[in-house]
C-alpha cells in the first residue's frame, strides 16, 4: 500500500528542475507511505516515476520502488495488494522466472512479462492502481483494479502529463498550479456527494475509472485530457458480470451458499497475509461481523477490531459492537465521537480529500481510522455486501415507492409535495398511531415531502436518481452548472435485469468506487493504514450475480446470503435490530456546535465571493434548517463541504 506519482516531460526540462517537481510530488503523498521513498528518471524518455512506500509485504529493500523487471523492459509504481500472489509466483517460477525478493509488486511485473499486459490483469486479484513503463514499446500503462478500491488521478497541461494517487501530488507540478474548476463536475457534486468517474473537479484532470487500463506514448503527447477517456480499455465490467450472471444463474440455493461461503472465506484469509499487524473494522452490522467471525475463524490469536462510539442513540452502534465482540472473543477497543472532536477534524478534511466530498460518514471513518493505527498497520472491513446482498434500506423503500406510485393518484403526490411543511407535520402527528411501529423511525415531515416528490417521477431508474440526490436540480444551484453523463445515469440497457438490480449495479459501478471507496481510502491512508475488503473480491462479487435472487432480498429483508452465513457464528438476538448508517447526527450539530462555522460559511456574502452557488436555494435551506421547519443537514453539508475545499484550494 502506498502513494504514487510522476510524469511525462513531452518538453525536455533542466534535469535539476525535473528532479526538484518530482521529489514534491513525491513527498505530497508521504501519509501514504512513511516508511520509505524512491524516485527514478529515463531521461532518453522523459519519464518520471515517484513512490512512497507503507511495507506491508516485503520489508526488505528488495520491495522498494520503483522497481525494475528482471529483464529490464518494464518499470513500476504499484499502489495496493496483489492477493494470494504466493499461488501465481508459482506457476511464473514453473515458467522459470526468478525472484530477488517476495513483494507481489515483483510478480506483478513478471505475470507481465511472461502473459503480456491485458492477460496478467486478468490473473490479478486485489486492489491496485499502478504505472508501469514499457521501454520497449516507449508507453506508459496505467491501470485500475476491478471495484475502484485505489485511486489514479491523470492530468494533461501544457507539454505535461502528471498522474498521482491524490490530486496533491498533481498540484505540486508548476503545469498544476492554477488548474480550471470543472462546472461540470461540481454540478455532479451537487447532485451526489462526490464526482463520479472519470470525472474530477478540474477540467484537465481524469479519473481511471475502476476495471480499466490506458496506455500513453512517451513521443506523442495526447491532443487533452479529456480525450483521453475515449481510449481506456476495459478488462472488467460490473454491468457485464451482472448481466452475464442473470443470464447464467445458479439455481440451488445451497450450492450457491456453499459456493459464497468458500469464496468468502478464501478472501479473508488471503488479506490477512500481512508481514505487519493486522486488525479490523467492527460496526456491530452484518457484513463487518461476519468478516470479523471469519477472521477469528482461521486466527491462532486474538483478532483486534474498532468501532466508533456516538451519544446520540440513534447513531450509536458501539453497544452492539461490543457485544458482538465479546461474543467472537475479540480484543476490542472504539473511540468516542463527540462534537468537539468533529470539529477538529473539520480542518482537515480539505487537506484529506483534495477533491470536493460529502459523505459525512468521512468523520467517523477517519475518526476509527486514528484509533486502528495506534495498533495495527492492516485492517479488514465490510464494505461491500450492501452493493452486491441488496442491504441498503433505500433498495426495500424504493420499492415500496414504486408499488405506491402504481396506486396513488398524481395529483395527490403533487399536492402533498405543494403543501407546506407545516401541514404534513400536523398530519403525520394525527395520523401517528396509524403507523405501523416498524415504519415510525423511517417516516418524518421531510421523507413524506421526499416520497411525494420522487412519485411524480414515473421512471423506475429516473426516480432512483432522484432518491439518491442531495440537490434535485444541481444545475440551479451551481452557477453556469450542467450535468456530465455518468454511470448512474447512462444509457446502458439493463432491460434484462430487475428493479432492485438495477439499483444495486448502479451502485457497484458509481456509489461505492467513487463514495464509500474514496471515503475509505483518504481516510485510512491519511495516517498510513491500509484498509481491505474480502466482500469486495471479483470472485465473490462474480458468485453473487449468478446466486439465485432471493438471496438478496426477501420479504423486505436484504443480504440473505450473509444473514445465512453468519447464523451459527453470532446469535440471531444480537444481529436482529435495524440497520444504521455510519454518520454523524448533522442535522443537530448544524443547530448546535457546528452552527456558528457553518453560518459564516453559507453567508450570501461568502456564495457570492466564491461564485460557485447559487445564493438563494442555499440560503433558502440554511433558514428552514435553523428553525427547524425542515431538516437540510446533508444538503447543507453537501456545500459546506466544498466551500471548506475552496478555502484549502481555490476555486480555480
Amino acid at each position: 500500500m502506498c502513494g504514487i506519482a510522476g510524469f511525462i516531460n513531452y518538453s525536455p526540462a533542466a534535469p535539476e528542475l525535473t528532479t526538484q517537481i518530482l521529489t514534491g510530488m513525491t513527498v505530497s503523498l508521504a501519509h501514504r507511505g512513511p516508511d520509505d521513498t524512491g524516485t527514478w528518471i529515463d531521461d532518453e524518455a522523459n519519464v518520471c516515476f515517484g513512490h512512497r512506500r507503507l511495507s506491508i509485504i516485503d520489508l526488505s529493500p528488495a520491495g522498494a520502488q520503483p522497481m525494475h523487471s528482471a529483464s529490464g523492459r518494464y518499470t513500476i509504481v504499484f499502489n495496493g495488494e496483489i492477493y494470494g500472489f504466493k499461488t501465481l509466483r508459482d506457476e511464473l517460477e514453473e515458467r522459470g522466472a526468478r525472484f530477488r525478493g517476495h513483494s507481489d509488486t515483483e510478480v506483478l511485473l513478471e505475470a507481465v512479462e511472461a502473459y503480456g499486459f491485458q492477460d496478467a490483469l486478468i490473473r490479478l486479484n486485489g486492489m491496485f492502481a499502478f504505472a508501469l513503463y514499457d521501454r520497449a514499446a516507449r508507453q506508459v500503462l496505467f491501470a485500475r483494479d476491478r471495484v475502484g478500491k485505489k485511486p489514479l488521478y491523470i492530468g494533461l497541461a501544457g507539454q505535461t502529463l502528471a498522474f498521482g494517487s491524490e490530486l496533491k501530488a498533481l498540484r505540486k507540478h508548476p503545469a498544476f498550479s492554477s488548474p480550471v474548476l470543472d462546472r461540470g463536475a461540481a454540478t455532479l457534486f451537487a447532485r451526489h456527494n462526490y464526482i463520479p468517474s472519470p470525472y474530477t473537479i478540474y477540467r484537465d484532470v481524469i479519473k481511471v475509472p475502476p476495471g480499466c487500463w490506458l496506455a500513453v506514448s512517451t513521443d506523442d503527447r495526447p491532443d487533452f485530457a479529456h480525450g483521453l477517456r475515449d481510449r481506456f480499455q476495459r478488462y472488467w465490467n460490473v454491468f457485464k458480470v451482472a448481466e452475464a450472471g442473470c443470464a447464467d444463474p445458479i439455481i440451488d440455493d445451497e450450492e450457491a451458499m456453499e459456493l459464497l461461503e468458500g469464496a468468502l472465506k478464501t478472501a479473508v484469509r488471503e488479506r490477512m497475509v500481512s508481514d505487519v499487524p493486522v486488525g479490523a473494522l467492527l460496526s456491530g452490522g452484518i457484513d463487518s461481523s461476519l468478516v470479523v467471525s471469519m477472521m477469528q475463524e482461521v486466527s491462532s490469536s486474538k483478532v483486534r477490531t474498532y468501532t466508533v462510539r456516538f451519544n446520540e442513540g440513534s447513531h450509536n452502534e458501539a453497544d452492539a459492537a461490543a457485544a458482538i465482540a465479546g461474543h467472537l472473543g475479540t480484543d476490542h477497543s472504539e473511540i468516542l465521537a463527540e462534537p468537539s472532536a468533529v470539529f477538529d477534524l473539520i480542518d482537515d478534511l480539505p487537506e484529506t480529500y483534495d477533491e470536493p466530498f460529502a459523505d459525512p460518514s468521512q468523520i467517523p471513518t477517519m475518526l476509527v481510522s486514528r484509533l486502528v493505527r495506534r495498533d495495527v498497520t492492516v485492517a479488514l472491513s465490510g464494505d461491500g455486501g450492501d452493493e452486491t446482498f441488496g442491504g441498503y434500506n433505500r433498495y426495500r423503500q424504493m420499492m415500496t415507492f414504486d408499488s405506491l406510485a402504481r396506486k396513488v393518484p398524481g395529483f395527490v403526490n403533487k399536492a402533498v409535495d405543494l403543501a407546506p411543511a407545516w401541514v404534513v407535520g400536523g398530519a403525520l402527528t394525527l395520523g401517528g398511531p396509524a403507523i405501523p411501529s416498524s415504519l415510525r423511525e423511517e417516516i418524518s415531515t421531510d421523507r413524506i415531502k421526499k416520497l411525494a416528490e420522487l412519485m411524480q417521477v414515473r421512471d423506475f431508474d429516473e426516480r432512483y436518481l432522484a432518491f439518491l440526490s442531495e440537490w434535485s436540480q444541481p444545475e440551479k444551484v451551481v452557477s453556469g452548472g450542467y450535468e456530465p453523463e455518468t454511470a448512474m445515469t447512462c444509457a446502458r440497457s439493463l432491460a434484462g435485469l430487475r428493479e432492485l438490480d438495477r439499483m444495486m449495479i448502479r451502485d457497484t459501478a458509481a456509489y461505492l468506487p467513487d463514495d464509500v471507496l474514496v471515503k475509505v481510502d483518504r481516510a485510512s491512508m491519511s495516517v498510513g493504514l491500509e484498509m481491505r475488503a474480502p466482500l469486495l473480491d471479483h470472485r465473490v462479487i462474480e458468485l453473487a450475480w449468478r446466486s439465485p435472487r432471493r438471496l438478496c432480498i426477501e420479504n423486505g429483508n436484504g443480504k440473505l446470503a450473509l444473514r445465512r452465513m453468519l447464523k451459527g457464528r453470532v446469535p440471531a438476538e444480537l444481529m436482529d435490530r435495524p440497520k444504521r448508517g455510519f454518520g454523524i447526527p448533522i442535522n443537530d450539530w448544524l443547530r448546535g456546535p457546528l452552527e456558528e462555522w457553518a453560518s459564516e460559511s453559507l453567508s450570501r456574502s461568502r456564495l457570492q465571493r466564491d461564485g460557485i452557488f447559487n445564493p438563494d436555494p442555499v440560503r433558502k435551506c440554511w433558514k428552514e434548517h435553523q428553525s427547524g421547519r425542515r431538516n437540510w443537514g446533508p444538503k447543507l453539508w453537501n456545500i459546506l463541504m466544498f466551500n471548506a475545499w475552496v478555502e484549502r484550494w481555490g476555486s480555480g
